[in-house]
């Protein structure tokens, strides 16, 4: 039907048969209970393949997702969402490799970006769009000072103060601290979960988006 009419649609009647492709799509976004290939993957590439494995393929099975969103089961991609919040968080906490640091962080921000990919489309493209702009820079200064660790954040300050600076700030971002730009998207996501009644679901991705702000400000410091 994309061949005819330009529109991605589900045309299976068959509950099964629409699940699996869901999850089949899960799986290429590296959202949980799918994600455990992306961190390893991340840290035996370059720098700059991590980038565009954590960015640019994210497109096309997120297209997929916006335009067929209406068939997709609820309750499948919330839950999704919430483990790949709850697991990118966790699994972030005891890593020192930059690159598989980022990788937890991606499946964070997918658990945020899926979050309201049923109710409200819109916010998930402009969610995903803030993370490739917060993203791109942090890929680019670990390239830029060829930093492959925690250690070498650190080291990097005395020779490039301004970028530093500027990586902080991206950092601070990605964490969602008001009033970076970070911050608009998570804001946006939790009023409309709230609007429609999951002030559950809300406050647990809240308050788990707290274990990623702790992971983003050990680089910092």
């Amino acid at each position: 039907n994309a061949l005819n009419t330009s529109n991605w649609e589900m045309h299976f009647t068959t509950e099964p048969m629409t699940t699996i492709i869901t999850l089949a799509l899960m799986m290429k976004m590296a959202a949980a209970p799918f994600h455990f290939w992306l961190p390893e993957v991340s840290q035996g590439t370059t720098t700059m393949t991590t980038l565009m494995i954590l960015t640019w393929q994210k497109i096309a099975p997120l297209t997929i997702l916006l335009n067929t969103n209406n068939k997709i089961n609820t309750s499948l991609i919330l839950s999704c969402a919430t483990l790949s919040i709850i697991l990118g968080g966790l699994g972030g906490l005891n890593q020192t490799q930059l690159r598989k640091l980022m990788a937890f962080s991606s499946i964070a921000h997918t658990g945020w970006i899926l979050a309201t990919l049923k109710m409200a489309p819109n916010i998930s493209l402009l969610t995903f769009v803030i993370y490739i702009m917060t993203t791109t820079p942090i890929f680019l200064t670990m390239n830029t000072t060829t930093s492959t660790t925690m250690k070498d954040i650190g080291t990097a300050w005395p020779s490039s103060p301004a970028l530093m600076l500027l990586l902080s700030t991206t950092i601070l971002s990605m964490g969602g601290l008001p009033p970076m730009t970070g911050f608009m998207p998570k804001w946006l996501i939790l009023n409309k979960m709230i609007s429609t009644n999951m002030t559950i679901e809300a406050t647990l991705m809240a308050l788990t988006s707290l274990l990623s702000l702790y992971v983003y400000m050990r680089l910092m410091y």
